[in-house]
């Protein structure tokens, strides 16, 4: 049984990014995207134009400072590799005592399809937060979304949602 990392939280985080379970590489060096190839972390530091972090405990400080939380919605599966189309026997986290305990999150983002899909089958959109999923991260490129830039474009959202403007 594969068993998904704590949540990277503060009081002071208003936003939410939700993965659907760490893949192999994340899980074996514990590391939210901890794969090189994943788009997530050169998307967040591009989106608010600063030079990427090799460290990772410097990246989880980046995205804080930013009032951005990590966490997955599977708590634990099985699954042979890495692709969420791979996943059994899931069990989600407890977002019902998150959000009790953090109760200055206001919006949820999905990151890729799975995240939502099991997030809506075992919770529901029961509340009044901001609920939104976009491209995944992943490096494997969907049928619609095939690049980082396209990734990136969608998930400029981040930016209005906290209220940040971009420099142009």
């Amino acid at each position: 049984m594969l068993q998904s990392f704590p949540p990277v939280i503060t009081k002071s985080c208003t936003l939410l990014v939700l993965g659907s379970m760490p893949g192999a590489v994340s899980l074996r060096k514990h590391e939210y995207y901890g794969n090189p190839r994943n788009h997530f972390w050169p998307i967040m530091y591009e989106l608010f134009q600063e030079p990427i972090s090799e460290s990772y405990e410097q990246r989880l400080a980046f995205l804080l400072d930013k009032r951005i939380a990590l966490w997955d919605v599977i708590q634990n599966c099985e699954r042979e590799g890495s692709l969420d189309s791979a996943i059994k026997q899931e069990k989600i986290n407890d977002f019902d005592s998150l959000y009790e305990q953090y109760p200055s999150i206001k919006a949820v983002l999905f990151n890729g399809t799975k995240a939502y899909q099991s997030y809506k089958k075992y919770r529901g959109f029961s509340d009044d937060r901001l609920y939104l999923t976009l491209p995944s991260t992943s490096p494997t490129p969907s049928r619609y979304i095939k690049t980082m830039e396209d990734k990136l474009e969608k998930w400029q959202i981040v930016l209005e949602i906290l209220g940040e403007k971009k420099d142009e």
